[in-house]
């Protein structure tokens, strides 16, 4: 099959290859992929890092081929979307049942392809804040993949939502933080009492510096104890499935929108990087695949 591999001298770090389709696992369903999205942080932070000949591409949309041997899962023919760390970008993707949603029959399939990892990371981080209803959250980074996702699901959900922390004139209930460095200390100090930080992006690429002492003692937080930061890491997340299939139903329905705004071939996935980490496509990217 071909497929984009990581070759670090190459222009993107990244050339076409033909390399041995997957053969999945007994819990693994074979998906011939259709179209792929990007996201920031895999073009940030693990294209670099990867060793040439791997594979990259957390987020791919297609048909099952071939059922998970287990019996679980999306039978044949099912159009399905998949999250994953690496093997995206190939006309076929072996991934594990718990990371297939089943998306709506008719449903454009590159569309879903920019659902997965942004939907299911806003969902689980609204989860995490506990109930919002009738309260106030913030959300930065509000407009990358992710955060477009999380304001509409904390909306959904009965918050009030504030997308700059300049915006914050009183406590807020819970903060989802998707830059992180000095803008997550920022945001920590606007929570209310008993309020949660849902620490989930670093686009900064900056460390957070926390003066300990005044997050006790600065006048602007008195009467303000028991905040809390939390942590969320995707694929350490267990139960996705049922998230990835509810998330492509409302997007499908028109109630959740992804926010693509690029549309191309594959083999302009190194162009569609660019802009994005130029901070010049305010959006998702899709790419059709083949």
């Amino acid at each position: 099959m071909r497929a984009l591999v990581v070759d670090q001298p190459a222009p993107g770090r990244l050339r076409f290859a033909e390399v041995p389709t997957p053969v999945p696992n007994p819990d693994e369903v074979l998906i011939r992929v259709s179209a792929v999205s990007i996201n920031y942080g895999e073009l940030a932070f693990g294209l670099a890092y990867a060793p040439d000949g791997a594979i990259p591409g957390y987020d791919a949309a297609g048909v099952v081929v071939e059922a998970a041997r287990d019996g679980r899962g999306p039978s044949v023919g099912t159009p399905v979307l998949s999250v994953g760390t690496m093997g995206g970008w190939a006309e076929y993707r072996a991934v594990p049942v718990d990371s297939v949603g089943i998306v709506p029959a008719g449903a454009d399939l590159a569309v879903m392809s920019a659902v997965g990892t942004a939907g299911a990371t806003a969902l689980r981080a609204v989860r995490k804040l506990g109930s919002v209803l009738g309260r106030r959250v913030l959300v930065t980074g509000a407009s990358g993949g992710v955060g477009r996702f999380a304001v509409q699901l904390a909306r959904q959900a009965g918050a009030s939502v504030l997308v700059s922390a300049a915006e914050v004139e009183e406590p807020v209930a819970g903060v989802i933080d998707l830059v992180g460095g000095g803008l997550l200390a920022t945001s920590f100090a606007k929570l209310a009492s008993g309020g949660v930080l849902v620490s989930v992006g670093h686009a900064a690429g900056a460390v957070a510096d926390f003066d300990y002492v005044a997050m006790f003692a600065d006048p602007a937080a008195v009467g303000r104890y028991d905040r809390s930061i939390v942590t969320l890491y995707l694929p350490a997340e267990t139960g996705l499935a049922a998230d990835l299939t509810w998330l492509a139903a409302e997007v499908a329905a028109g109630r959740l929108e992804p926010g693509v705004v690029w549309r191309g071939d594959w083999s302009r996935l190194t162009e569609a990087a660019e802009l994005l980490l130029k901070r010049e496509l305010h959006g998702k990217a899709v790419l059709s695949v083949g």
